[in-house]
């Protein structure tokens, strides 16, 4: 069986996953992944498993993939739009913004649908297995303390954090 070639777009999207889950979950389950990310997060996303890094401000993900069964879009618009033209016939079309085009997805025998994050405790044990397992690292850029919870929103104004900045709570 081919290898399964998947296509994340903005990696760093929303707070309504984590951001390492779109690149190593896919990985973990054996497949090829492309992202789009701004120059400074290609090494990041490679550090973490995607087998291409795409710079959104300099490269057109449409020129560079093709033949995609999934395309997980984080952006919307246009950009999902341009997604069409990469997705293999019979893809899937994820977006966690818009409800991707019904008369876009029946032109290339697709399924479309829209993702909302949700609290589901099932899938939250499976990410915390798959972190004890080693297949999924939650990458922390910080850790504060909840007293200084404005220092860490000081961090996130001033600087580009590629991990998550935590604010641990004291029993």
């Amino acid at each position: 069986m081919a290898k399964m070639k998947a296509v994340c777009l903005q990696s760093f999207g929303g707070p309504e996953m984590l951001q390492v889950q779109k690149i190593e979950r896919p990985v973990a389950r054996g497949a090829h992944v492309a992202t789009t990310v701004s120059a400074q997060d290609k090494e990041f996303v490679r550090a973490l498993g995607a087998d291409q890094a795409i710079d959104y401000q300099a490269e057109r993900f449409e020129e560079l993939v093709s033949d995609v069964d999934l395309v997980f879009d984080l952006v919307a618009g246009d950009t999902q739009e341009r997604s069409w033209s990469v997705l293999k016939d019979g893809g899937t079309m994820v977006s966690t913004l818009a409800q991707p085009s019904e008369s876009q997805a029946q032109a290339h025998h697709a399924h479309a649908t829209n993702y909302v994050a949700h609290p589901d405790a099932e899938e939250l044990r499976a990410i915390a297995d798959l972190i004890d397992d080693g297949k999924l690292r939650p990458c922390i850029e910080a850790t504060y303390p909840l007293e200084e919870a404005a220092a860490a929103q000081q961090q996130l104004e001033r600087e580009h954090v590629p991990g998550k900045v935590v604010l641990e709570i004291s029993p």
